[in-house]
């Protein structure tokens, strides 16, 4: 099923830097010190993406991590202000449970995964970050089990049912 980029530039995106990291690269003249940046962009409204960037200064390298964040947006499946079904997002070491609330909780995440929850635009979810926390992974495994909810209307679709025979 192939998907229809999402055009960044019609939407009203907002972004988050994440994690600025200093790295450092030894050759036979001394150090190279560059600067990586990861940054979380959304619009609160159901698209939200996550970008790395690197470069000498680190103004340049944010400015980077925006535009490949606009390249990797995911539209994000909101049923009134929580996600529609409970999904574990994997990537690495990181594992991120999310699970739906009910309106009025607001956002419980820790760090990287509120920012991603919140530019996305859910008002009411819970989560947990297990394994590393290391911010890298933590967001990955967040858009990846953000990229893999369904509503119950897509997953009728997909298997040719009428959405009262999947609830039963």
């Amino acid at each position: 099923m192939l998907k229809k980029p999402i055009d960044a530039r019609q939407l009203d995106i907002e972004e988050k830097v994440i994690d600025i990291r200093r790295v450092t690269k030894v050759v036979k003249g001394g150090r190279n010190f560059r600067f990586a940046a990861l940054v979380v962009v959304g619009d609160r409204n159901g698209h939200v993406g996550i970008g790395t960037g690197k470069a000498m200064e680190v103004p340049e390298a944010i400015r980077k991590a925006v535009e490949d964040a606009k390249k990797n947006l995911i539209t994000v499946p909101i049923v009134g202000t929580t996600v529609p079904h409970r999904i574990q997002g994997r990537y690495g070491a990181g594992n991120v449970l999310i699970m739906p609330a009910k309106e009025g909780t607001g956002v419980i995440a820790g760090g990287p995964v509120r920012d991603v929850l919140e530019l996305a635009g859910l008002k009411d979810v819970r989560s947990k970050s297990l394994g590393t926390n290391n911010a890298r992974n933590v967001v990955n495994a967040t858009m990846q089990g953000l990229a893999s909810l369904r509503k119950i209307e897509d997953v009728a679709t997909l298997r040719g049912k009428k959405v009262e025979d999947l609830l039963g």
